[in-house]
């Protein structure tokens, strides 16, 4: 339900009457669509974020005294929040055995291991997808065409591949040198760490054989954990990831597409000859996914190292949460169309946050005689 942009309040001989306040929120719809406007408001806003008030100082101090023991039991609180999360780890670890026959089906499926029953593949489509009896008899005569005019393929062909270029985080990783590696994707699995061991989980990518490496599988893992901080334990909000290690892709010769090769022209300083030299450097590729930076044992990195794992967190956590298990809905879209909307969503009640944090600026200022 969204939030009402203005709202009307009762101030005895000081109110504003009906004219006055919708003159107010029209002025404030006009703010709205001002871009400099909206900056500067935003600008203030962010500067005022964990800036103190300044009423904290002026507490006698056996009122401070009392805050502190409240602090101390929000830290308590913290601790046993941790706990929680270790347990909600727990029911991960349980449930995952539960749905790993259903994602070892639909990996048979897609590479043609097992073929789906008549009964398996009924599906009863929505409202909205329903055809015509005539249409319904021209996509049969469209299909039985297609089905004469190629071979019949085998399971679900470039599954993982096309799940990949349907969702944005993921298909800007994806170079087109790629995605011939990518088709010979069958299936992607989250294993969590044992019962008793350090909070993890591993992302194992299984492969068919192919003419650009020798592994089956590649992996990363991430490393989390879910602990306050002891010195910022109100920081504290879940488990978070703490480190990843990839895999070592055992390439074949001339096939390793995250490395590319250049030539560069070299000119003699005292001869004046120029010679050409070819060097081996870094290329953009998918795959660098599975060689992330390194984390020093002093946790300090560099702008560049921060952001890429910062990314690298973001994208294995979105891999675990919502790709695996919704793989057949991203492949068709429909889970796209869902972020789309959850989005959409969000965007509207910021809208209407900030207009009414316009509205409440302009009635303050309206009501005591300032505009």
């Amino acid at each position: 339900m969204k939030r009402a942009s203005f709202f009307f309040l009762t101030l005895g001989e000081s109110a504003l009457d009906l004219r006055d306040v919708l003159q107010a929120h029209q002025l404030t719809m006009q703010m709205m669509q001002n871009p400099q406007i909206l900056a500067a408001l935003q600008e203030r806003l962010d500067g005022l974020v964990g800036s103190p008030s300044g009423y904290m100082e002026s507490l006698p101090k056996v009122v401070k005294r009392r805050v502190n023991a409240l602090k101390n039991l929000q830290v308590k609180c913290a601790h046993i929040e941790a706990k929680f999360y270790e347990e909600v780890h727990e029911l991960e670890r349980k449930y995952a055995a539960l749905y790993q026959p259903l994602f070892d089906k639909r990996s048979d499926i897609v590479k043609a291991a097992y073929e789906p029953t008549d009964e398996e593949c009924e599906w009863k489509p929505d409202e909205e997808e329903e055809l015509t009896e005539e249409m319904k008899e021209k996509a049969k005569v469209e299909e039985e065409k297609k089905d004469e005019e190629k071979e019949d393929p085998k399971g679900i062909p470039e599954f993982w591949l096309t799940v990949f270029k349907n969702v944005d985080l993921l298909s800007e990783m994806l170079q087109e040198h790629d995605e011939p590696i990518l088709k010979h994707l069958q299936d992607i699995k989250v294993k969590f760490s044992d019962a008793g061991q350090p909070m993890s989980f591993t992302l194992e990518f299984y492969f068919e054989p192919n003419d650009f490496f020798a592994n089956t599988v590649l992996t990363k893992t991430y490393k989390m954990r879910s602990e306050p901080d002891e010195s910022d334990p109100f920081s504290f909000d879940g488990p978070e990831i703490m480190g990843c290690t990839g895999c070592t892709v055992d390439w074949i010769k001339g096939k390793n597409v995250t490395l590319k090769t250049i030539k560069k022209k070299q000119k003699h300083k005292g001869r004046g000859t120029v010679r050409t030299v070819t060097k081996t450097v870094p290329n953009d590729s998918f795959f660098n996914f599975f060689s992330p930076p390194e984390v020093p044992e002093s946790g300090e990195l560099d702008e560049d190292s921060e952001a890429v794992l910062a990314a690298d967190f973001e994208i294995g956590h979105f891999i675990r949460e919502r790709i695996v298990p919704r793989a057949v809905l991203y492949f068709t879209g429909e889970a796209i169309e869902d972020d789309d909307d959850d989005y959409d969503e969000e965007g509207e009640e910021a809208d209407d946050e900030v207009s009414c944090l316009l509205f409440f600026c302009f009635y303050q200022r309206y009501s005591s005689g300032c505009v």
